[in-house]
C-alpha cells in the first residue's frame, strides 16, 4: 500500500529511464555479475550501462533496434544479453533479487507452498515436458524421393 513514508523509495523521477537500476539496486547486482575474461583487450563497456540497457529493454519490450542512443549499442547488448543466459548469470541475478523481495516481503526465502491446476495435473499424467514437446515441434519433412520432384526437369 502506498503511504507518504514509502512512496519516495519508489520514486524513479531523478534517474534517466525509469528501468535503469539505482545505486542500491546496483550494490545487490555488481558482486553477481562475472569479471572480464583474462587476457585479450580489457573490457571497454561499463556494464552497468549494459544492465540498464537490457532493463530497458525487458520493461518496455522494445525491438533491439529501438534501442536508444545513449545506451550501448544493441550489438553490445545482445551480446552480452547472450552470454549471461548461457553461463547463468541472468539466472543468479533473478534468483537473488526474488529472494531479497520475498524478505523484504517478510516471508521466507523459498516458497513453501504451491498451486497445482488441473491442467497441470493432466499434462504430467500424459508424460509431461516430452510430450509438450513433440506436440510443438514441426514435423519433418521427408527426405524420400517423391514422384512429383522426379518429373519436373
Amino acid at each position: 500500500m502506498w503511504t507518504s513514508e514509502n512512496r519516495s523509495s519508489y520514486d524513479r523521477g531523478k534517474l534517466r529511464y525509469p528501468s535503469d537500476v539505482t545505486d542500491e539496486e546496483w550494490a545487490h547486482i555488481a558482486p553477481l555479475i562475472p569479471p572480464a575474461k583474462r587476457g585479450g583487450r580489457k573490457r571497454s563497456v561499463d556494464v552497468r550501462e549494459v544492465v540498464n540497457g537490457l532493463m530497458y529493454i525487458l520493461s518496455t519490450g522494445c525491438q533491439w533496434r529501438a534501442i536508444p542512443k545513449d545506451l550501448p549499442p544493441r550489438s553490445t547488448l545482445f551480446e552480452y544479453f547472450d552470454l549471461w543466459d548461457y553461463d547463468g548469470t541472468l539466472d543468479r541475478i533473478h534468483h537473488s533479487l526474488y529472494v531479497k523481495c520475498r524478505e523484504a516481503m517478510g516471508r521466507e526465502a523459498s516458497p513453501t507452498a504451491c498451486v497445482i491446476d488441473s491442467q497441470s495435473v493432466k499434462g504430467a499424467e500424459k508424460g509431461g515436458p516430452a510430450s509438450i514437446r513433440r506436440a510443438t515441434t514441426r514435423a519433418r519433412k521427408s527426405r524420400a524421393r517423391s514422384a512429383t520432384s522426379l518429373s519436373i526437369r
